[in-house]
């Protein structure tokens, strides 16, 4: 007589998957959906929580507990580590914030007190533990170049606003970045005014190169 091989349980299936899964390394549990219903795979997944082979991080992300000696304790994941995964899962585009652009080009000192970034989906806050992360809703024209130097620029300079930015703040962003990164930045839409002050420092350094 012929035997039939059956599918092994739901629970059996995320278990297996769970096992290959580096420790403190945050997933999605919709990385699970093929291996059966969302009950079951929601089931599974709070048992394993239970039994302590999960920890959940926020609202539809856990990941393997990782402890460590050093902090005496549970492991926490980076907090863009976290928005990422929230925002791939959601199909979201994150932006570095401006208040970080604008530090990181060494226009100013302050850290934002919780991470904040920006974000093509709603605003939203994530908490993680006793920490929080900030999701804020930006609009297309701050969105260009998520994720790279150009992006970050137009982030900085919506962030110092018309009424807040100086030509040394221009000049500084300019400076930072590589002439095929200043073309990218120029292809950009933008307001007139950060048009025009970006031209001009382009202008004024084309003018010293020449000079010196």
């Amino acid at each position: 007589m012929g035997s039939y091989l059956t599918e092994p349980p739901v629970s059996q299936l995320v278990m297996q998957r769970v096992k290959r899964l580096r420790k403190g390394r945050p997933f999605s549990i919709r990385d699970f959906a093929k291996l059966g219903t969302s009950t079951a795979i929601s089931k599974a997944v709070a048992l394993l929580v239970r039994c302590g082979e999960l920890e959940r991080v926020c609202r539809g992300i856990y990941m393997r507990p990782k402890y460590s000696q050093f902090i005496g304790g549970a492991l926490r994941p980076g907090p863009l580590d976290l928005v990422n995964l929230i925002a791939k899962q959601n199909r979201w585009t994150l932006q570095i914030h401006g208040a970080d652009a604008v530090r990181r080009f060494g226009l100013s000192t302050q850290m934002p007190v919780i991470p904040i970034y920006y974000t093509s989906g709603p605003s939203r806050s994530i908490s993680v533990g006793k920490a929080d992360i900030r999701l804020v809703h930006a609009a297309p024209m701050v969105m260009q170049g998520a994720g790279t130097k150009v992006g970050m620029a137009i982030s900085a300079l919506f962030y110092l606003g018309k009424g807040g930015i100086t030509q040394e703040d221009v000049a500084v962003v300019q400076k930072a970045l590589s002439p095929e990164e200043i073309n990218k930045l120029l292809a950009c839409r933008m307001p007139k005014w950060m048009r025009m002050a970006l031209m001009r420092s382009c202008t004024d350094s084309a003018t010293k190169l020449h000079s010196s």
